[in-house]
């Protein structure tokens, strides 16, 4: 469907009260057009109307005339660089930006992201979590070892204990 006709059913969908339907259109808008400042604004406009601060801050993160609140309710929903960075959902280097201010903001992020990695990142490979994909903490390991043996040695006591039922 032609990204006009789509709108045009947002439209019709706020007019009769349906922001759930609206708001899901948008969001598949944003999700084909990641890099439509326009359809980030109007996302973000749907989510004031929900009363959502943090994700109307992060539809309208990239635009100059964002609202300060929203933006510190966005930054504090979406904790660290990593975090914001897959939030904001971008697709392609700060050059596809529209606008110098979008731009500015895009380089930001994925510059405290990097630093935050320790490698270079960029908007086409945005990374996972906090850590590198294979990288986990002893803690964790011992956990999941732990976790097996407990399963284990479950397994076997519910097994002699049926053999020695079977065999009385």
């Amino acid at each position: 469907m032609p990204l006009s006709d789509t709108l045009a059913r947002v439209d019709a969908d706020l007019a009769a009260g349906r922001l759930p339907v609206a708001r899901q259109r948008l969001r598949g808008l944003v999700s084909s057009f990641p890099n439509d400042l326009m359809l980030r604004r109007r996302l973000a406009e749907v989510y004031r109307l929900y009363g959502e601060p943090a994700e109307a801050g992060r539809w309208m993160y990239l635009e100059e005339d964002r609202d300060a609140a929203e933006t510190s309710a966005f930054e504090a929903r979406y904790g660290t660089p990593v975090q914001r960075m897959r939030a904001l959902a971008w697709q392609g280097g700060e050059s596809l930006a529209r606008t110098a201010f979008a731009g500015e903001q895009l380089a930001s992020v994925r510059a405290a992201c990097s630093d935050a990695m320790g490698h270079s990142v960029d908007w086409d490979a945005v990374p996972s979590g906090e850590k590198e994909v294979g990288e986990r903490s002893p803690f964790a390991d011992f956990l999941a070892g732990a976790g097996c043996l407990v399963a284990i040695l479950a397994f076997l006591a519910i097994w002699v204990n049926g053999v020695v039922a079977l065999l009385n």
